[in-house]
């Protein structure tokens, strides 16, 4: 599944989720327009978290290529009897060639473990990579939530500016005090504020998603998607299963293949390596060449063994408590990440179906009554106030939602990318 996931081409609908569908705006024509998926791609091409990887290999194939080479060979010059006198002095001459036979599997046991460790090198940047991609995602969404905002805020200052002609009109007739313009034109004033606001949202964010890929500068527009429409998932049981395959537990996998390499090595060590050495020795004297051979064999190797092998084996058996700890801490999150997502998707919802269609009707209804001077501004105002606020509640709890959503997806592994569909239509939502 990792390799899987190692190409964005091959970024597939995880089975168990049906994605939101999203559905495209207009773009400005001077700035190129930039969807997730492309997103994606420059974070994963550019960001420096990734290119680690390419530096830890070459450190770890070093390192494997050290492990492979044996025991060196040693060369040696011997001359005794230089300290004897000149007349019963017999200087002998010896050249010798020494190495040692590893015994017990030395050389595999250091081929294993390097290999082990380049092995891991993959688990641990596709999960990298995955966190990149959850990142990319929430700071794209972040884009497109404050985007939504600022057309609610448009919204509102349409609205507050017919309440701003509205009393005006009604002054002029004599029909209501200055004071309502006056308070309707610091509620137009406070509207557009909030739509200049949004637009800075809109360029902080942005640039927090250009500084992933290194170019803060960067000048897109990004494809919006709905953040209202959200997909129905697996229940918590079903998630469970797939946590399994979570680039986090996953790389528990390569560690214990590790720590049993270490112990491995260590166990070999147990077993005594031999010493020879083989050379020419000559006398001076009488001009005799004779060989020379020996064997050296170390004392007490077991035992000096023992505590490395015993904190290999110490390491071997922590892995699989520490596996069992980020087990239940993952399943923890995923329930909350869960949990969050339902209580959020059902808040649209209702909002969506109950809440926002009477808020706009009774707002319809009470502008209508106030140009005919059957309600006051105030309730006239409350009630607009009263339907933005549900429109911007509804917009956090979508947020509150995606995050969730995107952080379910980054714990199983899946896949991060949004498939472009139809939108569906939203009747309480900002035009």
């Amino acid at each position: 599944m990792l390799l899987r996931l190692a190409a964005l081409a091959a970024l597939a609908a995880a089975p168990c989720f049906v994605h939101a569908q999203t559905a495209p705006v207009p773009v400005r024509t001077d700035s190129p327009a930039l969807t997730l998926d492309d997103a994606f791609a420059r974070v994963a091409d550019a960001h420096p978290a990734l290119r680690l990887f390419d530096g830890q290999r070459d450190v770890l194939d070093a390192e494997r290529e050290a492990a492979l080479l044996r025991p060196a060979l040693e060369a040696g010059v011997e001359i005794e009897n230089l300290g004897l006198d000149a007349g019963t002095r017999s200087v002998e001459t010896t050249l010798s060639l020494a190495g040692v036979f590893e015994r017990g599997g030395k050389l595999d046991a250091r081929r294993a473990l390097a290999q082990r460790r380049i092995d891991a090198l993959a688990p641990q940047r596709e999960a990298a990579r995955i966190d990149l991609l959850a990142e990319t995602a929430r700071r794209h969404l972040d884009i497109v939530v404050a985007t939504r905002r600022q057309a609610i805020a448009r919204t509102d200052v349409a609205q507050r500016t017919r309440f701003v002609d509205a009393a005006r009109q009604r002054f002029s007739a004599g029909a209501s005090s200055e004071a309502v313009v006056l308070t309707a034109q610091a509620a137009q004033a406070q509207a557009e504020l909030e739509v200049a606001r949004a637009g800075m949202e809109i360029d902080s964010a942005r640039r927090s998603l250009a500084m992933l890929w290194g170019d803060p500068e960067a000048a897109f527009e990004i494809v919006e998607g709905d953040p209202l429409a959200l997909p129905h998932i697996a229940d918590f049981a079903r998630l469970r299963t797939l946590l399994a395959q979570s680039p986090e537990l996953l790389q528990f996998n390569d560690r214990e293949r590790i720590a049993e390499a270490r112990l491995q090595l260590a166990r070999s060590d147990a077993t005594p390596d031999i010493g020879w050495s083989a050379g020419i020795r000559h006398q001076r004297e009488n001009g005799d060449t004779s060989l020379v051979g020996g064997f050296t064999v170390p004392i007490g190797s077991r035992a000096r063994a023992q505590p490395a092998i015993r904190a290999a084996a110490a390491e071997l058996a922590l892995v699989s408590i520490e596996r069992e700890a980020g087990d239940r801490t993952l399943q923890a999150t995923l329930a909350e990440a869960h949990g969050r997502y339902r209580v959020a998707q059902a808040e649209v919802a209702l909002l969506q179906r109950d809440v926002l269609p009477r808020l706009a009707r009774a707002a319809s209804a009470s502008e209508r009554a106030w140009r005919a001077g059957a309600v006051s501004y105030l309730e006239w105002s409350q009630l607009q106030d009263a339907r933005s606020d549900a429109l911007r509640q509804q917009l956090d709890a979508a947020q509150a939602a995606q995050i969730a959503l995107i952080e379910l997806q980054r714990l199983t592994g899946q896949s991060l990318v949004v498939a472009p569909a139809t939108s569906t239509p939203d009747s309480g939502d900002a035009p």
